[in-house]
């Protein structure tokens, strides 16, 4: 049986070669063949590093084969350049301020044509004023990325200001459904009251795996040996990855706050930090420094039937990040290893809150959750007949 008609081609341009990038155009090429079942083509038209653009010589007509995604990933992730792809033809390389430029020509060709989703899987600030520009060109924008959503409201306010043409899923819990679950129970008339979460794999393991009586430091090196951590764990421990995800769902919620309106816990002290001892220094012999204090807050903890969790919990009078105690029988409680989980309290779920749980980090989960907010962006790429 022949797949149906193709309904709706989606352009895409990805910001962004890392782990979550990579995985993501592996994800495309793979699953061609359920895409295809769905009347959905997504045809990757350019690609950017953080120094260069490779873009099909046809915008309009072809994309990058699927034989030249796959060997760039296999070049980006021994460190290659997109330059050594070029051998291959059928693309063009633009370097630096070209690769700004030519990527903002294709948003202004393809938004006023075909249309063009630009997909950000980087982990810079640098790409906001670009993301901007193309939204004023009518593309749509898809983001793993959260710092271009927690910059100045003025810039949030901008991104979101067409919903229908934005999707963030992957800035909060990865592949887990939480904007969309928020979103949803907001145009339903039903206000969200409060949100608590443990939004970070990294601390959510670190907190659950002191409950077996175990060091603080020692569960933090281990996590890092697991690869659950960033190069410096301080990076983690400082709660700002969970600040951002905070911020991003109170302002969904309305709030017009900044990341300076947002109190968060780091779990080192500022003689701990990286402007005071190296990476080394701090694994070594910095982070045994913190083992007695947390030791007294778990076991003060236990002695109520609790438990630590490193929380965000955002309400109408702020937001707030760090360490809090919660019921050991509780949903945040029972939590264990790297799992998000995220509670969402409003008149319908005042008592019983809506809880969404599951794997919320992760270049596969992420990448999963940033292909399926492409495709649900289908809608506004239908093929004129």
């Amino acid at each position: 049986m022949a797949p149906p008609a193709v309904r709706s081609v989606l352009p895409v341009v990805l910001l962004g070669c890392g782990g979550v990038g990579r995985q993501l155009l592996r994800h495309i090429v793979s699953c061609r063949p359920l895409h295809a079942n769905q009347g959905v083509a997504i045809r990757v038209v350019g690609v950017a590093d953080s120094s260069s653009l490779l873009v099909a010589e046809d915008l309009h007509s072809n994309g990058l084969d699927d034989a030249l995604l796959s060997d760039l990933c296999t070049a980006k992730s021994t460190g290659s350049p997109l330059s050594a792809l070029l051998a291959r033809g059928q693309c063009q390389l633009f370097s630096n301020s070209e690769a700004r430029r030519k990527v903002l020509d294709t948003a202004s060709v393809l938004g006023k044509t075909t249309g063009l989703v630009l997909v950000d899987c980087s982990a810079t600030y640098d790409t906001v004023s670009m993301l901007k520009d193309a939204v004023d060109c009518g593309c749509c924008v898809v983001l793993a990325n959260k710092k271009p959503l927690t910059c100045a409201y003025k810039d949030f306010e901008k991104l979101v200001s067409n919903f229908r043409r934005i999707r963030f899923e992957s800035t909060v819990g990865a592949g887990l459904p939480v904007i969309a679950s928020v979103t949803r129970i907001i145009a339903s008339g039903d206000p969200v009251s409060r949100i608590v979460g443990s939004l970070s794999g990294t601390l959510g393991y670190v907190m659950s795996e002191l409950e077996d009586g175990k060091r603080f430091s020692e569960v933090v090196k281990t996590a890092k040996s697991l690869g659950y951590t960033e190069p410096d764990p301080r990076d983690d421990l400082s709660g700002m990855d969970v600040a951002r995800k905070a911020l991003i769902l109170a302002r969904l919620l309305g709030q017009r706050i900044s990341m300076e309106d947002i109190n968060v816990e780091s779990l080192y002290p500022s003689e701990l930090g990286p402007d005071a001892m190296s990476t080394k220094e701090f694994l070594e012999s910095g982070l045994a420094q913190l083992d007695k204090s947390i030791e007294e807050r778990v076991k003060s903890a236990s002695l109520k039937g609790n438990v630590l969790r490193y929380v965000c919990k955002i309400e109408s009078t702020g937001c707030q990040v760090g360490i809090q105690e919660v019921p050991k029988n509780s949903a945040l409680g029972r939590l264990r290893g790297s799992d998000n989980v995220v509670e969402i309290y409003s008149r319908c779920y005042e008592n019983a809150p809506l809880v969404i749980q599951g794997a919320g980090a992760g270049n596969d989960t992420t990448a999963a959750g940033v292909l399926a907010d492409i495709v649900d962006l289908q809608d506004l790429f239908l093929k004129t007949a």
